[in-house]
């Protein structure tokens, strides 16, 4: 499992109803994306900083290691506000206000990103999508999201055991050899993934498999305290950001 997988299962809300994990962090994702740049990101951020690393319980370490990436795919976004190509000022210049909009669109992106870390390390997907059909969403639809999910993580087994044997037999020792190797690595978990896939369809219908595959979902009573601060915390961003620019801050 990835290590993201590992926490969400271990999360102190694991026994909570995934509605009112999903109304805290996409309430403050939309939040983040809402209000201003200035000084909206920030108070967004801090506060679901506070949420990860106390009440939700998310080790520091963890929270880093999975928010940089997302964090990268920020900084590469914003760079490209900093020019302008063909303008008057020749084939690339500095664009005008280019700091500005790229360090307000790296708050904003950054906030946002954090409230989706916090359903994600707070909520399995296999709490998530076997509720998705009583929300309406067609059971087939589901079905073939619960596979795949166990397929990805399937693969990445495969292609854990086959980098293990490589390294065994020194199959990383020069650039040609890495490069069989990676050339090894795909055909084996090609191959691997299409004997996984036809083998678990295989158990499907050894089992009965009528169409619609049955998981017992966990009972999880809805905490309208929780609900009501979850809806609390992003209203009240809203009104200390709305307040801080009546200052001018």
């Amino acid at each position: 499992m990835l290590p993201i997988d590992v926490a969400a299962h271990g999360s102190r809300w694991r026994g909570r109803h995934p509605l009112e994990k999903a109304l805290l962090g996409f309430g403050l994702t939309v939040t983040a994306v809402c209000l201003p740049p200035w000084p909206g990101g920030p108070l967004v951020a801090a506060a679901t900083l506070a949420v990860l690393l106390g009440p939700a319980g998310v080790a520091g370490r963890q929270l880093w290691r999975a928010f940089r990436v997302p964090l990268g795919f920020c900084v590469t976004g914003a760079l490209p506000l900093l020019v302008s190509v063909g303008g008057p000022d020749g084939f690339l210049a500095p664009a005008p206000d280019g700091p500005r909009h790229a360090v307000d669109l790296l708050l904003r992106t950054s906030a946002a990103s954090l409230g989706v870390l916090l359903f994600a390390f707070t909520t399995p997907v296999s709490d998530v999508l076997p509720r998705l059909v009583r929300a309406g969403v067609p059971a087939p639809v589901v079905d073939v999201a619960l596979v795949m999910y166990r397929i990805g993580f399937l693969l990445l087994d495969s292609l854990a055991q086959v980098r293990r044997a490589q390294a065994a037999r020194l199959g990383q020792t020069s650039r040609a050899a890495a490069w069989r190797s990676v050339a090894g690595l795909a055909a084996t978990s090609f191959i691997r993934a299409f004997d996984r896939a036809a083998r678990l369809q295989e158990g499907l219908a050894g089992r009965g498999y009528d169409g619609a595959l049955r998981v017992l979902v966990p009972p999880a009573p809805l905490s309208w305290r929780f609900l009501a601060a979850a809806a609390a915390l992003p209203a009240g961003l809203v009104a200390g950001t709305l307040v801080l620019k009546e200052l001018g801050l």
